[in-house]
């Protein structure tokens, strides 16, 4: 028999067929990989006019757009006079933007984080803190800030959303196509060997290629350990944002700032002042102290006195559990080495990670940070005191509140966040240049003129738009997951641009309470159907993959939308980006947050929505308990009125369904034969024009620089004049002190006065005096006496109340006398006593040098 069937298994050549730009073109490339047009709403609007189906097919990626032309299609662009004279313009607009100088004045600054929220064509973010990250280059570039970034290019970034038709979340990680993204590789001198940076760690070597995204006049450097040079246990430390067990999260921020600070030297490059973005990248202060003990052959003590002047740590989470902390031993296998090199024993070096010294405890990154770095900030005013709280057992003897960290409250990119109809009419309205006053009240005033109806309308298209872009993005997956073309048609016709929409959006973590909406569903369920006054409400957001109760909230919230009563009132829109967010955001009539109080670090979606004018419903936490303003937005108490969390959760759901009912949708609808309530679109203007201003980016970078850079780059300069002068001498001063500090001795104390009736009992309006007499011994600096006054609140914590110096009033060889006559002023019942301190004018804060000693009155 003849065989009449054989063939062997083809063997595929893989060929990438790009577009060769003609020499009219070759603009685009250096337009698209500058992502100076992400918040250039002109730029954007060119590159879906080169092909409007390629832009939505790639999501927005010019780069693959440009790539992706046909022949056909540039020949087209190249005849089209009208598109190639937009290109000349858009090309002209964007050289004249680079060629502005920088601001050489203000110091310069080096910026790390682990996520940078850029652009959603670019994967490496995850949420608010990338997203803040990626707004905070953003404004550095348009205020011209000397500031170069370091990240992770992560191959398959953070995971994509999907949604079983069963509620249940799925992730998958799709690998990122670097060639199709709009970033650069760095190579050698030579232009063709790509650079590669050794990173040594204990044991051995780790490999990176190091890429470069061009922020507008930003660098962002991004490591990338995905290489061949690498073992299979290496290669993945930049795989996956936040992926893998401890040992990999360690690996991660010990290439984070290690490798940062060694990039940044390969690089040549040098800042004023270094700015950590949570603790993940702390370890780039251990080896900026490497590079001052092996580099300049400083004393440990000295090189810390340098680093800690010139270092900021951000951190950006309320609780200790949300911090990273790392097993002795797993520490030592990754930073063993490490002590040796500066000078220092082992124990001392986990020692600058424990808030108690000498015990067992972890290695916290953030008491790293804290401990390394001059100064540390919480993202809002509330959170700033919160942090106070969480970080008071690092620095014994002194009360949370007088802590040295403080805090700038976040804000977003307006160019970024503001659709381009809000962008378009800012500049009839407020000028060609507001975007360089836009952090002025005055400025937004003028939204008080615009006619109710252009306001309304501008708010009515972006509206219009997302609900178009929900019924063609998620139609066809919708009908796909459930199975019922007729239902999903029902669901997506049903979406009211008359109606009241509501967003909700963010990451479910348990915390930010996505479920509260539903404590009562028989009341919800009289809300969403109510005939005269119709409200939808639109949820997404992802749940981390190892948060079971947080997809557990999703799966909820979805079975609940599926219900007959709330169908088509309630919908959830998955896999929520940063192109989702631009939309939903802009397009919804209200933003609603709902957080535990006070568990909102700062939150930025809302100042987002304040940007476009749509109103912020929310708990008075973050962000929102400085925003709030009376007549411009909804706000829940930032009181706690149960200590359990259900009893606290049901007054708040009761406390947004009365606002509902009885306040916000008669103002909605409140509309007297218009087609729209002139009482509503007034609060639009409030919201505008007294919270608008005080929340974007250009604010909190000017905040950063007032509070901090520009006071810890005067400082580092002036320890590091002279050779160090100024250091030397804090150093060799701070090991007198501690040498000779437990030979302080108090000789006596009196408490003087003509009320006093008991060791406790005083009368209001009666003199007192009190005398300290110390004998310091060797001790030879100079002392701070306070007299602290504390008192306990309703739960049992004490809060100073009142802190007073003591004068030296006479001094007789090594003896001192301390003096203070006051009028006891003050009823009730508080705690007092005597306070000492080191002091010397070098110290930036007392938290420096926190040596401390209690004194109680006899």
């Amino acid at each position: 028999m003849i065989i009449t069937k054989r063939a062997n298994d083809p063997i595929w050549t893989n060929i990438y067929a790009y577009a060769q730009l003609p020499e009219e073109l070759r603009r685009l490339e250096e337009l698209t990989h500058n992502l100076w047009w992400v918040w250039n709403p002109r730029a954007q609007s060119l590159f879906r006019r080169l092909s409007p189906e390629l832009w939505e097919a790639t999501e927005g990626n010019p780069v693959m757009v440009a790539r992706q032309l046909s022949a056909e299609d540039i020949s087209k662009i190249c005849q089209d006079k009208e598109l190639m004279r937009e290109l000349d313009e858009v090309y002209a607009t964007f050289k004249a933007y680079m060629a502005e100088p920088q601001d050489s004045v203000r110091p310069s600054v080096a910026y790390f984080s682990m996520e940078y929220g850029l652009t959603n064509v670019l994967k490496i973010y995850s949420g608010g803190l990338g997203v803040l990250a990626g707004d905070y280059l953003k404004e550095a570039s348009d205020s011209n800030v000397r500031m170069t970034t370091v990240g992770f290019l992560y191959r398959y970034g953070y995971f994509t959303q999907t949604l079983s038709p069963e509620g249940q979340q799925q992730a998958s990680y799709e690998a990122q196509d670097f060639a199709q993204l709009p970033l650069e590789q760095i190579f050698e001198a030579d232009g063709q060997t790509p650079l590669v940076l050794e990173v040594p760690y204990s044991t051995h070597t780790v490999y990176c290629h190091v890429w470069r995204v061009n922020v507008g006049r930003i660098s962002l450097y991004l490591l990338d350990t995905d290489i061949a040079q690498n073992s299979e246990w290496d290669r993945p430390i930049t795989h996956q944002l936040y992926g893998g067990d401890w040992e990999n999260r360690l690996k991660q921020e010990y290439l984070l700032g290690i490798g940062g600070v060694l990039l940044l030297k390969k690089l040549g490059i040098t800042k004023d002042v270094y700015h950590m973005n949570e603790g993940h990248a702390a370890f780039m202060n251990a080896q900026r102290l490497v590079d001052y003990v092996e580099g300049e052959g400083l004393p440990f003590d000295e090189a810390l006195e340098l680093v800690r002047a010139s270092s900021l740590y951000t951190v950006h989470t309320p609780v200790p559990a949300g911090h990273d902390y790392f097993a002795e031993d797993l520490l030592g296998k990754y930073l063993g080495h490490l002590p040796a090199r500066l000078g220092i024993s082992w124990h001392e070096f986990v020692d600058l990670g424990r808030e108690h010294p000498g015990s067992d405890e972890k290695f916290s990154m953030s008491v790293f940070a804290l401990n390394t770095c001059q100064e540390a900030n919480g993202v809002s005013l509330l959170h700033g005191r919160v942090s106070q709280e969480m970080f008071a057992p690092v620095w014994k003897g002194f009360f949370p509140e007088e802590l040295h960290v403080g805090y700038v409250t976040n804000g977003v990119h307006l160019p970024t966040w503001a659709s381009a109809e809000w962008q378009e009419l800012y500049t009839k309205v407020f000028g060609e240049d507001y975007l360089h006053h836009q952090t002025s009240e005055e400025t937004w005033a003028k939204v008080q003129q615009i006619p109710s109806d252009v306001l309304w309308e501008t708010h009515q298209t972006i509206k219009l738009r997302l609900i178009e872009h929900i019924r063609s993005f998620y139609g066809e997956r919708w009908i796909r997951n459930s199975g019922d073309p007729e239902t999903t048609v029902s669901v997506l016709e049903g979406i009211n641009p008359n109606a009241l929409l509501i967003g909700f959006g963010r990451r479910f973590a348990t915390y930010k309470r996505a479920h509260l909406l539903f404590t009562d569903l028989e009341r919800l369920e009289r809300i969403v159907n109510n005939p005269k006054y119709p409200v939808q409400f639109l949820f997404t957001g992802k749940a981390h993959p190892a948060d079971g109760g947080g997809q557990g909230l999703i799966k909820y919230i979805l079975e609940i939308s599926r219900r007959p009563e709330f169908l088509g009132k309630i919908i959830f829109l998955e896999n929520y980006d940063m192109r989702l967010a631009s939309k939903l955001i802009a397009g919804v009539d209200i933003w609603m947050n709902t957080p535990t109080r006070p568990l909102e670090a700062s939150g930025t979606s809302g100042e987002k929505a304040e940007m476009n004018g749509v109103l912020n419903l929310s708990v008075l936490d973050g962000w929102w308990y400085e925003g709030y303003r009376k007549g411009a937005g909804w706000a829940l108490t930032d009181k706690r009125t149960f200590a359990d969390q259900g009893l606290q959760d049901k007054l708040d759901a009761t406390t947004i369904y009365d606002l509902l009912e009885k306040e916000i949708l008669p103002l909605y609808f409140n509309r007297d034969g218009r087609p729209y309530s002139e009482a509503w679109v007034q609060t639009m203007k409030n919201s505008m024009n007294f919270i608008a201003p005080h929340y974007t980016m250009r604010r909190m970078m000017d905040d950063y620089f007032d509070r901090f850079y520009t006071k810890l780059a005067q400082r580092s300069a002036r320890l590091h004049a002279e050779g160090n002068a100024i250091a030397k001498q804090l150093v060799a001063w701070k090991q007198s002190v501690i040498s000779h500090w437990d030979a302080l001795q108090v000789i006596s104390v009196e408490d003087m006065g003509s009320s006093i009736q008991s060791n406790s009992e005083r009368h209001t309006g009666a003199n007192e005096t009190i005398r300290l007499v110390l004998d310091k011994h060797a001790l030879t600096c100079d002392l701070d006496v306070e007299l602290v006054d504390a008192r306990e609140d309703e739960h049992g914590k004490l809060c100073l109340v009142a802190k007073t110096p003591l004068k030296l009033v006479s001094q007789d060889g090594t003896r001192a006398v301390y003096e203070i006559s006051f009028v006891q002023s003050r009823p009730g019942h508080y705690k007092r006593a005597l306070r000492i301190l080191p002091s010397h004018p070098e110290l930036p804060h007392r938290m420096d040098f926190a040596l401390v000693r209690w004194v109680a009155l006899q």
